[in-house]
């Protein structure tokens, strides 16, 4: 970065400048603005300091804040009189570097998790509840396993937990000790040539018992299924989002950085508007989407006719909005109804129109989203340590 430099003694250096910018975080990003690089340069003309900067888009919500934030940090300093700023907006270029570099500080500052760090890691997310997440979630889950892979199913759904029935599982979790500590230890199935391991609290209570927790609990039960559990070696882990924007994505987001999502709406407008509000939670964590899916695309009867019972469109104008790819769109029909009441995924042997075109949207995924190298991930972070209340507390269940 470039500055003139006034005569006066009194007036700040370009570095004591700089080093004062360093400490404005910005608000939404959690970064300093030098380190995102939107200080291209300051001018100091005896007691008047011009900082430019250049905001990730030009009517910046938070502008005022930043303004407020690098006048009180510069300002402060005894040579100053004026601080000035020359606002500016960055090309699609530099927005799409200051995400990445925003991306990499949450990667370094990540806590350590047991999850592997070679393992890809994809939450479905939907926004709202009744769009069909969570089948969504076994059926690629299963589909992903009958491939010879080994997939791990978080069932982040912590109140609304449904991946149990949904895969035909009921045996309670239960706790061992590996390498010195007491794990959990996940309950498995094998599908084809693969394995899924499948963590749940659907495993730890009656089925129609209502788990009654707070937002931190959520979250500490949720962090405590990536920490202490012990997972095999992931070709990938699934995540089964609740719905909404809360604290359980927030937490998911600070654990995982690395998280990739995968958005769930319905045709109609309403879900999609909804859907749309998960996609901004994830650019706003900085975890890209990977692509949209559409269920309940039509319903398909008996006889093979096709009925749009929940409009059309809602899919490729999220995909549209978001600039994510519509990677399948789900008709809704019986056979996929009961597979999920019977716990037997269509992806696996099914052979009606759902069934293909979630084995489909399985072979995309394995292409496009494939388990990457240990070598190839930077897991740079300080370890994270549970609340021993959290562990009592699943005890206690």
């Amino acid at each position: 970065p470039a500055s003139d430099r006034s005569d006066s003694t009194d007036a700040p250096t370009t570095d004591e400048v700089f080093a004062a910018l360093r400490t404005v975080i910005d608000p939404e990003l959690h970064v300093d603005i030098v380190s995102l690089g939107m200080v291209p340069g300051v001018t100091i003309d005896e007691g008047t300091v011009t900082v430019s900067v250049k905001l990730t888009i030009g009517g910046c919500p938070l502008r005022a804040e930043i303004k407020r934030e690098i006048q009180d940090r510069v300002g402060v300093h005894p040579g100053v009189d004026e601080v000035r700023i020359d606002w500016g907006e960055m090309t699609p270029e530099e927005r799409s570097e200051v995400m990445g570099r925003a991306r990499r500080a949450a990667q370094e500052s990540a806590p350590e998790t047991a999850v592997p760090s070679s393992c890809r890691v994809i939450a479905v997310a939907s926004g709202k509840g009744g769009v069909g997440k969570s089948s969504v979630t076994v059926n690629l889950a299963a589909g992903l396993a009958a491939r010879g892979l080994t997939v791990g199913v978080l069932d982040a759904d912590i109140w609304g937990f449904s991946v149990p029935r949904l895969l035909g599982m009921s045996e309670r979790m239960e706790a061992s000790e590996v390498d010195g500590r007491p794990r959990i230890i996940p309950n498995r199935r094998t599908v084809g040539e693969g394995t899924l391991e499948v963590v749940s609290t659907g495993f730890l209570v009656e089925e129609s018992t209502a788990l009654m927790w707070r937002g931190l609990m959520l979250t500490k039960a949720v962090e405590q299924f990536l920490n202490d559990v012990a997972w095999g070696d992931l070709d990938y882990l699934l995540i089964d989002m609740p719905p909404g924007t809360g604290d359980v994505q927030m937490g998911l987001a600070r654990m995982l950085p690395r998280t990739e999502m995968l958005i769930v709406t319905t045709p109609a407008r309403a879900a999609q508007k909804v859907a749309q509000r998960a996609a901004d939670m994830a650019r706003r964590s900085f975890l890209p989407v990977i692509g949209v899916v559409e269920n309940m695309s039509a319903f398909v009867c008996d006889q093979g006719k096709s009925y749009a019972l929940f409009g059309s469109g809602g899919g490729a104008e999220l995909s549209d909005d978001i600039g994510a790819p519509l990677l399948a769109s789900i008709p809704l029909e019986p056979q996929l109804a009961a597979g999920g009441d019977s716990g037997e995924p269509v992806v696996i042997d099914g052979d009606g129109p759902s069934a293909e075109v979630l084995r489909a949207l399985v072979e995309r995924i394995a292409e496009e989203v494939a388990p990457a190298r240990a070598d190839d991930i930077d897991m740079s972070g300080c370890s994270a340590r549970l609340l021993d209340a959290v562990a009592a507390a699943l005890d206690g269940v």
